[in-house]
């Protein structure tokens, strides 16, 4: 397949694609006459990017996924544990800020020193 018809069917662009090649997540297609080939193996890998991306991953950290050494699956798993949990940590986070801007909506306080007392007096 050429780089146009890979980027169709992935929904990219082909200037992702290059970039993809170029630090090393896509496999470096063949060539013919200077244009790069894709197998289908292309899409595997931006079937599995995509998901990758979507579920959180950094593209450096897509690229240790497909990094060789242990199983794929073993390092698939060992990554998305890690993952979940800065997302679940991520998470509480969210619910404190949520829950500080609920407090925030009530205030009825007249100035920054009001407000500041009874910020401080929470904190105590």
């Amino acid at each position: 397949m050429q780089i146009g018809q890979v980027a169709r069917i992935a929904g990219i662009p082909a200037s992702t694609l290059r970039y993809y090649e170029r630090v090393g997540l896509l496999p470096p297609p063949e060539r013919v006459s200077g244009r790069r080939r894709y197998t289908a193996k292309a899409l595997d890998y931006l079937a599995v990017i995509a998901f990758a991306r979507a579920t959180g991953f950094k593209l450096a950290e897509i690229k240790r996924l497909f990094l060789d050494g242990k199983p794929y699956s073993a390092r698939m798993r060992a990554m998305a544990e890690a993952k979940l949990g800065e997302i679940e940590l991520m998470i509480r986070r969210a619910e404190a800020m949520k829950n500080l801007l609920r407090k925030a909506i009530r205030c009825r306080c007249l100035n920054v020193e009001q407000c500041g007392k009874q910020v401080r007096a929470t904190q105590a």
